[in-house]
């Protein structure tokens, strides 16, 4: 069973999702006439990493999603974006990606063992990462980049949130 359907159609979707917030979020700042770039610092807390910081971890989850379960290798990026405009391009990178990888690329098993840096020298089951680590660590960041915009009155909802649903009618 490849793990590709599970996971990446998601990630797409939500790392669009992001890219529809920054939308929003530049309009809110046109319209009040001050600069996008300046949401890029804020912070919900003084400990917690700011928006940049949120948008990068997510395209780095995604990627890392992509790599590790393919035989894709991931895109190295440096942490440099300053503007909003960068990060897009980040974004967009990311999706570019894990769009540019094969289903059947997707090569490790539910119940493979991966032994993954962060583990410091301890596994997990491919299935185990992306339950207990890789979802949860993307919906996190997504969530904080949500709540980040939020907090500094864009206008944004839970359908915003979510996206769109492939929603079939009865006939």
């Amino acid at each position: 069973m490849s793990l590709y359907p599970e996971i990446v159609p998601q990630l797409i979707k939500m790392l669009g999702n992001i890219n529809t917030w920054l939308d929003e979020a530049e309009t809110y700042a046109t319209e009040r006439g001050f600069d996008a770039n300046n949401y890029l610092t804020a912070r919900l807390y003084p400990d917690m990493l700011p928006l940049t910081r949120q948008i990068q971890m997510s395209c780095d989850t995604a990627k890392f999603v992509g790599s590790r379960l393919s035989t894709a290798e991931a895109p190295k990026n440096p942490d440099t974006e300053t503007t909003i405009e960068e990060l897009r391009a980040r974004i967009a990178g990311t999706i570019a990606f894990l769009k540019g990888i094969d289903p059947s690329e997707f090569t490790v098993e539910p119940g493979d063992v991966l032994k993954l840096p962060m583990l410091r020298g301890g596994t997990c089951t491919a299935v185990d990462y992306l339950r207990e680590f890789a979802i949860p660590n993307f919906y996190f960041h997504a969530s904080q980049i949500y709540a980040l915009l939020r907090m500094q009155g864009v206008q944004l909802g839970k359908r915003t949130f979510l996206g769109s649903m492939n929603v079939k009618m009865p006939e």
